[in-house]
């Protein structure tokens, strides 16, 4: 899966946003974790490989990880972000 070329990306004053220029239209703030796993989205991944790269980051349970790349992967196929 990947992001559509259609939702762009940018930091903003510490801040990750994310902006749809087609389908949905709105505006999408990230907290830290959830724009890491779009970024990272920019390029195709599956879920292992988005839990691989935080769990190198964070200090958390593989579990706990993988619930909050689902959660976050669930989000941004409501709003049409993903490319399957």
């Amino acid at each position: 899966m990947k992001l559509k070329d259609a939702f762009i990306t940018y930091v903003s004053d510490n801040e990750h946003i994310m902006v749809a220029t087609e389908g949905f239209l709105g505006m999408v703030r990230s907290n830290k974790t959830a724009a890491l796993i779009i970024e990272r989205l920019k390029k195709p991944a599956t879920v292992e490989q988005l839990t691989d790269m935080l769990e190198a980051r964070f200090d958390a349970s593989r579990e706990v990880i993988e619930k909050d790349v689902e959660r976050v992967v669930e989000k941004l196929r409501s709003l049409g972000a993903i490319e399957e």
